[in-house]
């Protein structure tokens, strides 16, 4: 029999006060990143040995909380990250967001494939900025800074 890997996320969930209703569109890419993340990912939490983990993600006060558990329920950890430094990023991918969404309807294929990498990168240094922001507190592999962006980011498009 195999081992459980320890170090990952068994479940994610983000604070249905903290979401406002969105699009379909919205709700599709929460729900798919929720499940990429569950089904491939690295976290681990530093001095703790408490894993697999559940993730629950909501916005307290202006600031990211990320509470931490271990996936039989019990308690672990919040952290509760200032979301100032990753304002402009978040600002940025909205914009390039919006902008492919608009091009996929009217633009050529060559347009709307510019818009997107530019889309990527921007979701890249946004990712790369979380995985800082995370230092310390929240050890994760790039691919689950990604998901878990587009999760915050999803915080986001609340109004």
């Amino acid at each position: 029999m195999t081992e459980e890997k320890r170090d990952r996320l068994v479940a994610v969930s983000l604070d249905e006060a903290s979401l406002g209703s969105g699009t379909p569109d919205q709700a599709h890419e929460r729900a798919i990143a929720i499940w990429d993340i569950c089904e491939d990912n690295t976290f681990a939490v530093p001095d703790h040995d408490a894993g697999p983990y559940t993730l629950h993600l909501a916005l307290v006060d202006n600031r990211l909380a990320f509470e931490v558990r271990a996936a039989d329920g019990s308690g672990c950890t919040t952290h509760y990250l200032s979301l100032t430094p990753l304002k402009r990023v978040i600002k940025d991918y909205g914009l390039v967001c919006s902008s492919y969404y608009q091009a996929i309807r009217t633009a050529s294929p060559t347009q709307i494939e510019a818009i997107d990498m530019g889309r990527r990168g921007i979701h890249n240094e946004a990712s790369e900025l979380l995985m800082q922001r995370l230092d310390g507190k929240v050890t994760v592999d790039f691919n689950t800074a990604r998901r878990l962006f587009t999760l915050i980011y999803a915080l986001h498009w609340k109004g």
